[in-house]
């Protein structure tokens, strides 16, 4: 069998040094993927066409040597395939329309071939990946993705979508289930076409009660959890839910996920002490240590390497890496987790 660091991890085997992979590592900290970006003139441009998004895929892997490769593309695909438009504007965050706070869901007519570029950069990917790198596929969890899909654009609070999931719960399960099948869907979708593993995003994970969270976070994401495996079973799928802090181990129990990445927020001494001794964690260096380099930077990455002396992880950062970053920093940190 290939000698797959990441994907042994995942597997539940602790590695002496821990195998990295960053979120958001192919994006515009690279000046190769700027340039690419430019020529391709906008975001979505980018992520449909196979070519270009593979070939941003396997910059990171060039530059860096990660030993995980993380597909590019954007979590809004789903709904984007459930029949809302989807834009980017310069300078601003996506839009989707139109937005289901004014509009039926039933309104919408599915396009599941909108995924197909996706798909295809699979296999482009998968083709040129070194064989020693793991192929990690993703797709956001029903809540982040809903709250897109009912304001029609990100927000600090999401209140418009809790708003909405307070008055008409039928109507917001209704979102939700949908977002849960096409998700399904799209994830066995892309482990046919070659990854290796998958991520569930949950960005907004935080901004929820704990009932809510039970019927919103847990609950759709066991569901997705249960259907992926019942299609592909065998491939590891890790959760991460952004901000849920006091709520990660009734998250791993009730979601039954193979592995949880942990956001900056969450002290992982904490961590190690409450999650099921076995679990594979991922994280979780803030972001702004990485932005910040030096001094800092090194006991960031001291204080998570030192947290779980028994536990399999797999380093990575507490969210995505800025665009600001620089590239010097990147290359500090994996000389520091490596050893070298």
């Amino acid at each position: 069998m290939v000698n797959k660091p990441l994907l042994r991890v995942l597997n539940g085997t602790r590695s002496e040094r821990p195998p990295t992979w960053l979120m958001r590592q192919a994006g515009r900290y690279l000046p190769e993927y700027r340039a690419l970006r430019t020529e391709k003139g906008g975001f979505l441009a980018l992520a449909t066409d196979p070519i270009a998004a593979t070939e941003v895929t396997l910059q990171p892997i060039r530059r860096f040597g990660f030993d995980g490769a993380i597909l590019f593309s954007d979590i809004l695909m789903v709904p984007w395939a459930l029949g809302q438009d989807l834009s980017f504007g310069v300078g601003e965050g996506p839009r989707l329309a139109p937005p289901l706070v004014d509009a039926a869901l039933e309104s919408l007519a599915a396009l599941p071939a909108r995924l197909d570029p996706v798909y295809a950069t699979v296999r482009g990917v998968t083709a040129a990946l070194p064989v020693e790198t793991t192929f990690l596929g993703f797709a956001g969890s029903p809540w982040t993705i809903a709250t897109y899909m009912v304001a029609g654009q990100g927000s600090r609070d999401q209140e418009a979508t809790r708003r909405y999931a307070y008055a008409d719960p039928q109507a917001f399960a209704a979102i939700v289930d949908a977002v849960v099948a096409m998700t399904i869907d799209y994830l066995a979708g892309q482990i046919a076409a070659g990854v290796e593993a998958v991520q569930l995003f949950d960005s907004w994970a935080g901004s929820l009660s704990p009932e809510q969270f039970e019927r919103w976070v847990i609950a759709p994401n066991r569901a997705i959890v249960d259907g992926v495996r019942a299609r592909c079973p065998g491939v590891p799928i890790i959760g991460f839910p952004k901000g849920a802090g006091g709520k990660l181990a009734a998250y791993a129990a009730g979601t039954a996920v193979d592995a949880i990445g942990l956001d900056e927020t969450v002290d992982p001494l904490w961590a190690d002490a409450v999650l099921p001794p076995a679990l594979p964690v991922q994280g979780n260096l803030d972001p702004l240590a990485l932005l910040t380099g030096g001094v800092a930077l090194d006991r960031g990455i001291d204080r998570v390497l030192a947290a779980f002396p028994e536990r399999p992880h797999v380093f990575n950062l507490g969210h995505g890496i800025g665009q600001h970053t620089p590239i010097a920093h990147v290359e500090q940190l994996l000389q520091r987790v490596r050893g070298e």
